[in-house]
């Protein structure tokens, strides 16, 4: 997957590769406009959604209602290192959710690529060339 990245000024920055466009920028206090999610939310998010996509996957394979299902995402950071410390997501279930598949929607979040690709992270490179 190739991302072709834009320096758009102030602090805002995009991404696009497969027809699609992120944007980000920082918040006001960190001298941008606050137009839109920094690098760094868009990265927490991905998470959440990733979480997501597999719960309403394992719902849909299993015909289980995904109405009043949702996840909720918080993070802690470490004072010291201003890193996040902690990612907990919660996964709230209606009463009508079978009692059966509640530990299993929980292994289910857990199949997250994104997730997986943090415990077990890639190589990474920055070069810089001149053309």
């Amino acid at each position: 997957m190739e991302i072709i990245v834009e320096l758009n000024g102030k602090k805002k920055v995009t991404g696009r590769f497969g027809g699609y466009e992120v944007v980000t920028d920082q918040p006001s206090a960190d001298g941008g406009d606050g137009s839109a999610p920094a690098p760094f939310e868009i990265f927490l998010a991905s998470l959440a959604t990733c979480a997501g996509f597999f719960v309403q996957s394992f719902c849909q394979t299993r015909g289980i209602p995904t109405e009043g299902i949702s996840l909720i995402q918080r993070s802690e950071r470490d004072e010291n290192t201003h890193l996040v410390s902690l990612i907990q997501i919660e996964i709230r279930l209606p009463a009508s959710f079978p009692e059966k598949y509640r530990t299993s929607v929980v292994a289910a979040a857990n199949q997250c690529s994104v997730k997986k690709h943090l415990q077990n992270p890639p190589k990474m490179e920055v070069v810089a060339k001149v053309v």
